[in-house]
């Protein structure tokens, strides 16, 4: 099924007779979810982009491409950094602005500005019932009743459909520069990238890629330049600058896990504590790459290793396995957590026809 319209997608969750499996651009499923297929591509267009209030409306199926398309041309962006992985991942098809809320997809200016969900000011989604819920607004101080953009973000499709979401959107800097500092150790380089994030330069990215820990500041020219300069006398070792494209392209790779495109195995996406990053990813003696100043780990490991991930994230993280043999996270659900997830989905999703099965 490929409705054209809210109202076409209403009726068609509420006629549904069995699970429905709720795609965007299919780029970012993880899971087994089963049933009919229900596609929010045919939802496409921009509803209201006003460049002066920062804030666009756009509707869940229209391509990110076409988003950066639009926001590009007001000097503008997603402030949070849409991954891309597709190549990872072995996908085709273009990512959807729904799936990217519905996965709560962030990538590394997170440690600066938040989630998609923090950028979020409203959603209208159809729920397992057909029932069409609207929440939010388009500015940042609408608080009335209960949160349900932030609730949608990151559910995977498994509370409701989204048809329409709203943004607060961000200004492109006059200047993007990072600080690559060789020559040391993981534990020793996460080090570098916590003592970076815990100082008063606003910082907008910190991760390890390839044995180099990466810094990120934007802005006004003379803002970057002097960062810059107090972050390296902060820091010291062996520091060097990429501006511009240069900066652009490292964080890329970042953003979208380049260096294991292409590679055998499966992949892992880890949140832990970054404290605790270095030490996970020594036991398990695999490939790593650090995101969020360690907060975030993408591990590729050789197939079957589930158990062991299991036990070297134990009480100090997630993991999920978002290649290889099927979407599985670990650890399960406290049974707190469980019973309130059991609950939203009850209230939400009543016949338990939306994504089941997918990884939330």
């Amino acid at each position: 099924m490929r409705p054209l319209s809210e109202a076409e997608l209403a009726e068609a969750v509420a006629g549904a007779t069995g699970p429905l499996v709720v795609r965007g651009g299919g780029t970012r499923t993880i899971g087994h979810a089963v049933g009919e297929v229900l596609e929010t591509s045919g939802l496409t267009g921009i509803e209201l982009y006003e460049p002066g209030a920062l804030t666009l409306v756009v509707k869940a199926g229209t391509s990110v491409a076409e988003v950066d398309r639009v926001l590009a041309g007001e000097r503008q962006r997603l402030a949070f950094e849409v991954p891309d992985l597709c190549d990872l991942l072995g996908r085709t098809g273009a990512s959807t602005i729904g799936g990217v809320v519905a996965a709560n997809a962030s990538g590394p200016r997170r440690v600066q500005v938040g989630a998609a969900r923090d950028a979020l000011l409203g959603v209208r989604f159809v729920d397992g019932a057909g029932v069409v819920v609207k929440n939010g607004g388009r500015v940042m101080k609408n608080v009335t009743g209960y949160d349900l953009a932030k609730l949608m973000a990151g559910s995977r499709g498994t509370l409701g459909v989204l048809t329409e979401v709203s943004f607060k959107v961000q200004a492109l800097p006059e200047v993007e520069a990072t600080l690559v500092v060789e020559g040391l150790g993981d534990e020793a380089g996460l080090a570098v990238l916590r003592q970076a994030l815990g100082s008063p330069f606003d910082i907008s990215g910190a991760a390890r890629l390839s044995g180099r820990s990466l810094i990120r500041v934007e802005g006004m020219a003379g803002s970057v330049a002097y960062r810059l300069d107090q972050l390296r006398g902060r820091i010291g070792g062996d520091a060097s600058v990429a501006e511009g494209g240069d900066s652009a392209s490292l964080w890329r790779a970042v953003r979208d896990v380049t260096p294991f495109q292409g590679k055998p195995g499966a992949v892992w996406r880890i949140i832990t504590m970054p404290t605790a990053a270095a030490e996970i990813v020594a036991r398990l003696e695999a490939e790593a790459i650090w995101d969020w100043g360690g907060g975030l780990v993408w591990l590729r490991t050789d197939l079957g290793r589930g158990a062991e991930v299991a036990a070297a994230v134990a009480g100090r993280g997630h993991a999920t396995l978002v290649r290889g043999e099927g979407g599985r996270a670990f650890p399960a659900s406290a049974p707190e957590v469980a019973a309130l997830v059991a609950g939203l989905k009850a209230k939400f999703d009543p016949r338990g026809i939306l994504n089941a099965g997918m990884v939330a």
